[in-house]
């Protein structure tokens, strides 16, 4: 056996401040399975998510950071690697909301370029950075699991006033692609989950409600999210890649999206 099963797995987490939200979510889920996690997000409330993990008796280490600059990316990959030595999952996560960062909500026609960069920075130019600066010790491992928490929005569906938003998921679900065709021959897979509505602490009323027309008649939870991901971060997913799992109960397969009972 390998030096590489060996070794007790290591996952890094983006996005993952919000005690409600699909980031936390993952994080719980790999470390319930044995994985030691580096959780990030940009403000310092990803302190206290660490040290719910730790009190749980997970191994956690939280890491604030922007991850729209190569350098705090750079920072975080560092200080993952201080505190365990290597990484074998990454999953990006952060994206869509920032706290103390307005949305970029308009039409195309209104929405300004530094609006329109914002969304693409926030929802992919995060994941591009972070798997350019884990994939180098992933290869030279010759193992590693990429997860990347796109979005229906913009690779499956769209909404109107969303634009950035949506290019921003449908970029993410084009970088898992590619990247699932580079690094191949290295032992890595590379996948997305494509979340529908789910219900989490920034969810909108009008959000909630849109998941209440669903196939199943309910938003989906955030550890439905994470459960997806944990079995494409696993051994078990090793001949999967360049992949995109929807987790919405089906709503992107239904065209009359009206109350059950007035269709």
């Amino acid at each position: 056996m390998s030096e590489t099963a060996l070794r007790k797995p290591v996952a890094l987490v983006t996005g993952a401040g919000s005690p409600q939200g699909i980031g936390f979510a993952v994080a719980r889920r790999l470390a319930e399975d044995g994985i030691s996690v580096a959780v990030t997000s940009t403000t310092d409330r990803i302190r206290a998510r660490a040290d719910e993990l730790r009190a749980q008796g997970f191994a956690a280490v939280p890491v604030i950071a922007d991850l729209t600059s190569l350098a705090a990316v750079e920072r975080l990959v560092q200080e993952t690697l201080e505190a365990f030595g290597h990484i074998d999952i990454l999953v990006n996560n952060a994206g869509m909301a920032q706290m103390g960062v307005s949305e970029e909500s308009a039409a195309v026609t209104d929405l300004s370029e530094e609006e329109w960069a914002m969304g693409l920075a926030r929802n992919a130019t995060t994941a591009f950075l972070c798997c350019k600066a884990v994939i180098p010790f992933m290869v030279q491992q010759q193992y590693g699991r990429i997860i990347n928490v796109a979005s229906v929005t913009g690779p499956v569906v769209a909404n109107p006033f969303e634009a950035a938003y949506a290019a921003g998921k449908a970029a993410m679900v084009g970088l898992t692609r590619t990247l699932a065709l580079e690094t191949a021959r290295s032992g890595i897979t590379v996948n997305a989950v494509a979340p529908g509505w789910i219900a989490t602490a920034s969810s909108t009323p009008q959000e909630r409600e849109a998941g209440q027309y669903s196939p199943m008649g309910r938003p989906g939870t955030p550890s439905e999210v994470a459960s997806a991901v944990h079995w494409l971060a696993s051994p078990s997913a090793s001949y999967v890649s360049g992949q995109v799992i929807i987790v919405d109960g089906g709503n992107s397969i239904q065209e009359n999206k009206a109350p059950y009972g007035r269709i």
